[in-house]
């Protein structure tokens, strides 16, 4: 069944039109920032990671993988992404790499947090 989509207004607001598409423009550096943090934050064990490391300021492989019953490579995997897109950040002590959010991030993720937090028991979809 073919639909016509095509427009119906009678007259197209111009100034509006420029407008946004003005704002959008002057913003693509943080559009394209924000996509790539949503697009790696988008995967459930990602986001767990994410949530985790701002609830606990700090935590390894090791404890990422115990905490979430997956194996420390498959862990380490996500946390590469994480890292590769500048979302997390690692320190080294002795043998261990300590995994913590980038400042810089935090206050696009924090909302998610907590609406996390606010609602545990129930999907948000």
């Amino acid at each position: 069944m073919k639909t016509d989509l095509n427009c119906t207004r009678v007259e197209a607001n111009y100034t509006q039109i420029n407008q946004c598409k003005e704002m959008i423009n002057s913003s693509a550096a943080s559009f394209t920032g924000i996509s790539k943090i949503l697009a790696l934050a988008g995967n459930e064990v990602r986001l767990k990671i994410l949530f985790l490391l701002e609830e606990e300021r700090e935590l390894c492989p090791c404890d990422l993988s115990d905490i979430l019953g997956m194996s420390i490579p498959a862990v380490s995997q996500h946390l590469r992404k994480l890292k590769d897109g500048n979302i997390v950040e690692g320190r080294r002590e002795g043998q261990t790499i300590f995994y913590s959010l980038k400042k810089e991030n935090l206050t696009m993720l924090r909302p998610f947090f907590k609406l996390i937090l606010a609602h545990p028991e129930k999907s948000l979809a």
